[in-house]
């Protein structure tokens, strides 16, 4: 009798049966395959794109906060005050980022990513209890600390159950919550400060507290209904959960999968990590940027507290749709540098037209270019990256770092949209504009070298196919320079 595998029709919502008459001589076939990768969509996306959500929304609701009466109630007077609430996150976000992704390699990713939740949760509840600036300095540092291992985690953790050129999409998708975190943001805090004076309380404080008590009711959730690994999935089969580790293996070239300390030197001495480091650090000062002073900036465009808040949304729902549809459409190419060029272009333009223009509709059109181009380009730089270093290790810690150093963006973000620079922020958009050129150039630089790469591998090595597990397992912990490793570019 042949062995079944019950796999979901990707046509209809229903259930088939795929036997060995389904699967060739590698593994499933293709609309067994393509069922099988939908069956893990359907239960990794929702939950892990509604975790960044919570996280996303809590590190940058201060923006909304501010809006809301934060300042005045903590008698923020000093010019820097709030640009230092800002940016004290990051430092302590970023010294998470690395240990967070080796703890999680260590223990199961269903443990550790709720325990940080909970931590975070509780941070972001205190925020709305601080009393004085003091006081919102050091809960904004523990919320760094606690918020840090999410994203890193998260792109790695994608990276353990899908082949190369199947994460962009994937991460696009996770990542879009953050820009629906802003959307939601706005729309959230609009009515939230409605709430003001109820339990003595001003409505930014019940920002914070609503919103962590939401983060705290989700962790709990995930405790239970997040899976680990392909190999202990419970909702796949055992015959799905050798597919999905066959197909890994073949993508990955059976490169070493172990816990090892000289995986970790490999990463901090691989230049290429490096560059992208740089070029994330680019995208993410103005991810951040954006992302915390949108409100403030439409607000200058001559808009009431209220109406400003509301008018962030339309910009984080369109950046939604690039987010989505450019990670599809570099998936779909397996190419990922040509994508990010053009959507720093896209970004540099909107900053362009921030700094150059004075029709208040041309700048908020701006907006919508910024938006898109800035948070559309995170989930492509991350995918770039993973997809070209060998070894799950390596990957765990080169990922961090590239999280790790874009994040110290945050840092620079919270000092690039001065007070005193209200209300055009010449500036602020024109260091923006440099941040985003310079990622542009180091992109177009390791689109040609990656190619350059390539090619000369295809000439002076056998094609990758051909290699035998044997000849592969001779070279199983030289990573991305096996011989037999092929950059995406």
């Amino acid at each position: 009798m042949a062995d079944r595998v019950e796999v979901s029709n990707p046509e209809k919502d229903e259930l088939f049966v795929a036997s060995d008459d389904d699967t060739d001589s590698n593994g499933f076939s293709d609309l067994a395959t393509k069922s099988l990768v939908r069956k893990i969509d359907r239960v990794l996306l929702p939950l892990l794109s509604l975790l960044y959500l919570l996280s996303f929304l809590d590190r940058t609701n201060i923006g909304n906060a501010k809006l809301a009466g934060l300042e005045k109630d903590l008698n923020m007077t000093g010019d820097y005050d709030y640009n230092t609430a800002v940016s004290i996150f990051f430092p302590f976000y970023v010294a998470a980022e690395i240990p967070s992704n080796m703890a999680m390699k260590r223990f199961r990713p269903s443990v550790w990513i709720p325990c940080l939740m909970v931590t975070w949760a509780i941070m972001t509840i205190m925020l709305g209890l601080v009393k004085n600036f003091a006081g919102l300095l050091a809960v904004r540092c523990a919320l760094g600390l606690a918020e840090g291992g999410l994203f890193p985690g998260i792109n790695y953790y994608i990276t353990m159950w899908y082949k190369r050129h199947e994460c962009g999409l994937r991460m696009a998708i996770f990542f879009s919550a953050a820009t629906a975190a802003g959307a939601f943001g706005g729309l959230l805090s609009r009515g939230i400060m409605e709430m003001k004076g109820i339990g003595g309380l001003n409505g930014w404080a019940w920002i914070f507290i609503l919103e962590g008590i939401a983060t705290l009711i989700i962790a709990i959730v995930a405790r239970f209904a997040m899976q680990d690994y392909p190999a202990t999935a419970k909702f796949l089969t055992p015959k799905e959960r050798q597919e999905v580790l066959r197909r890994l293996e073949e993508d990955r070239y059976a490169l070493s999968d172990r816990l090892d300390m000289k995986f970790m030197k490999d990463a901090f001495k691989d230049w290429k990590i490096w560059v992208h480091m740089i070029i994330t650090f680019g995208i993410f000062t103005g991810l951040y940027s954006v992302s915390i002073f949108l409100p403030t900036i439409v607000k200058n465009l001559d808009y009431t507290d209220e109406k400003a808040q509301l008018m962030t949304v339309p910009p984080y729902a369109v950046a939604c749709i690039f987010t989505i549809t450019g990670g599809l459409l570099a998936d779909r190419h397996g190419k990922r540098g040509l994508y990010m060029i053009l959507f720093c272009l896209m970004a540099m333009i909107g900053f362009a037209l921030l700094a150059g223009v004075e029709s208040h509709k041309v700048k908020y059109f701006a907006c919508f270019l910024v938006t898109s181009g800035i948070y559309a380009n995170v989930p492509q730089g991350v995918a770039w990256n993973g997809n070209n270093i060998g070894g799950s290790f390596k990957r765990a810690v080169g990922l961090a770092m590239h999280a790790g150093c874009g994040n110290l963006g945050g840092i620079v973000a919270g000092f690039v949209y001065r007070q005193q620079d209200a209300p055009r922020y010449f500036s602020g958009h024109l260091i923006l504009l440099g941040t985003t050129t310079m990622s542009c150039v180091l992109s177009v630089f390791m689109t040609w070298y990656l190619r350059k790469e390539n090619a000369r591998r295809d000439r002076e090595y056998k094609s990758p196919s051909t290699y035998t597990r044997e000849e592969m397992a001779l070279e199983i912990d030289k990573g991305d320079n096996a011989t037999f490793f092929r950059y995406t570019v």
